[in-house]
């Protein structure tokens, strides 16, 4: 069975589409060889875990960084719940905690 990268919903493709194209094209490559090679066989520089059930794929453009916070699901599913311009070195707790709350509703 093969990995699948979906998002949260509206709220994220909204998130995601406001990135600048270069940011949206990298995701794009990182959710492909993530689907193609599987979570297990990709690391640093692409994904790292941030706290419990958080990770996050790190996308870097000539605009600055970002992030798109995930959870694993059953099913081999990446499910994107937030999408964000990092503008200081550490995560702000803000989006942890609201990653949190929406990863809440997948994991059950």
């Amino acid at each position: 069975m093969k990995w699948i990268v979906e998002t949260f919903g509206k709220i994220v493709d909204e998130e995601l589409n406001a990135l600048p194209a270069d940011m949206r094209a990298k995701f794009v490559h990182i959710a492909k060889l993530i689907e193609n090679v599987g979570l297990e066989r990709v690391g640093a520089p692409y994904i790292k875990h941030i706290n419990g059930p958080l990770w996050e794929i790190r996308m870097i453009g000539k605009d600055g960084i970002a992030r798109a916070i995930y959870v694993t699901s059953t099913g081999k599913r990446v499910v994107v719940v937030r999408v964000f311009i990092k503008k200081t070195q550490k995560t702000p707790r803000q989006e942890i905690e609201l990653s949190l709350k929406r990863a809440k509703e997948i994991i059950k």
